[in-house]
């Protein structure tokens, strides 16, 4: 038998519910219906704040059902049909607008579960980290919101010397977090490692590390990133991939051998050659000595921002530099111009006392000789062209005398004239349709 959406709440909020919805129940079917409204619109807003407890360096995994968040929207019209409202969900830290560097959230559908995952850093120890869930039923835009604690320990065996990272090609990062799955992967690689201890530390998907999103055809995954701790060296198996020969195999994008290869293969699809090996005991200290110099403060400086009893600056007197300097230089430039082009004009007169007498007298035949040739050119008579010639008469051959008269302007005359421009030029009889010629 299914139970109510409220007998999945907890045992303190259940108990409540129960008191509240005591009592004598009235007996109109419309006042009871009201009044179950009422307590259930009141119950639903209930928040119930959920404590978990992940360790630090360890994979943590948290699915957000939506089974879980169904109870909490109000259920179809019809009575006995099963809800399967499209819900998405929210997440972020109380007070800011976004998750914590470590967690990650994904969801692919409305339709199925969000998972928060992610490795915890030893940095938040010991501090409680509120988060956020707001769910929103996307057929009546009701929301819901409950507070995830997130209490993150210290875990004893923190950090593991020895780490690999491993990548699955046939699988996305949804898939890899389910407890049956990653249960699978951990138990393989503790057959071909044999540590005494084992963790998940992180999983990444392949989009996050700059990978391509894959083509939807035969059911391709996008990859996922695995990284697992132990607290013994490296198996043999684990150690083949540093071989040269399966070096060049993967700089020739070939498959290595690997012999422990069949042990993964018949569920997970391992890339070998993506393969890391961190072995933290062998680690240099990178730390480098900072090079004293301008721009560093010596040691326990501490910056001193200026106090708030600083007197404003007058900008006026450098406004009037910035303005006056260049205004001066453009007025001087502006009256030595003005005088050589206005005072410093020599004149006609002057001009032509500084002239000998002979090119004057040059200059004035030449322009006289101008004037005399532009009078003449306008009365000179030109040739008339052929195309202008009177043209004879189409039956008794006379000649058609000239159009122009002797003293007509014939710079006005045009070069070319048609037919319909002549006087007693006869027209032309044009041939009908009908076959006949008419005058």
């Amino acid at each position: 038998m299914r139970r109510p959406w409220w007998w999945r709440q907890p045992a303190e909020e259940r108990g409540a519910m129960r008191c509240c919805a005591a009592g004598p129940w009235p007996q109109s079917g419309g006042a009871l219906t009201t009044l179950l409204l009422t307590v259930y619109t009141i119950l639903s807003k209930v928040h119930s704040d959920r404590n978990v407890y992940p360790s630090a360096g360890v994979l943590f995994v948290h699915v957000l059902e939506r089974e879980y968040f169904k109870g909490e929207f109000p259920p179809y019209p019809k009575p006995g049909e099963i809800s399967n409202d499209p819900i998405t969900f929210n997440t972020n830290l109380m007070g800011y607008p976004d998750r914590p560097g470590w967690l990650r959230y994904i969801q692919r559908t409305p339709y199925s579960d969000g998972v928060l995952y992610g490795s915890p850093t030893i940095e938040n120890v010991g501090k409680p980290t509120i988060i956020e869930i707001t769910a929103y039923n996307r057929r009546t835009f009701e929301t819901a919101r409950h507070n995830l604690i997130i209490n993150i320990m210290s875990a004893e065996d923190f950090p593991l010397p020895y780490q690999a990272e491993f990548f699955i090609r046939n699988m996305n990062v949804e898939e890899m977090l389910a407890s049956e799955v990653l249960g699978d992967f951990l138990g393989a690689v503790k057959n071909v490692w044999q540590p005494e201890r084992l963790n998940a530390i992180n999983i990444t998907s392949a989009l996050d590390r700059g990978g391509r999103v894959p083509l939807p055809i035969n059911d391709m995954k996008e990859g996922v990133y695995v990284m697992v701790g132990a607290d013994v060296p490296f198996s043999s198996c684990l150690r083949e991939v540093e071989n040269p020969q399966n070096q060049l195999r993967c700089s020739q994008e070939m498959e290595p051998l690997i012999t422990c290869d069949k042990k993964f293969r018949t569920q997970f699809h391992i890339d070998w050659c993506k393969i890391s090996l961190v072995d933290n005991t062998k680690q240099v200290s990178t730390f480098q000595e900072v090079i004293r110099g301008e721009g560093i403060l010596p040691d326990g400086g501490e910056y001193k921002p200026p106090s708030d009893t600083l007197k404003s600056r007058d900008y006026y007197s450098d406004f009037l530099i910035t303005l006056a300097v260049p205004s001066a230089i453009a007025l001087v430039l502006f009256l030595i111009l003005a005088y050589i082009m206005c005072c410093r004009r020599e004149g006609v007169e002057k001009r032509n006392m500084q002239t000998p007498d002979i090119q004057l007298v040059h200059h004035s035949a030449i322009q006289k000789s101008t004037k005399e040739l532009r009078d003449m050119s306008k009365n000179r008579e030109i040739a008339w062209p052929l195309s202008t010639l009177p043209v004879f008469h189409p039956v008794t051959g006379e000649i058609v005398p000239p159009l122009h008269t002797d003293n007509y302007d014939n710079t006005s005359m045009p070069l070319m004239q048609t037919q319909q421009n002549l006087p007693h030029q006869t027209q032309i009889p044009q041939q009908q349709t009908t076959g006949k010629w008419y005058s």
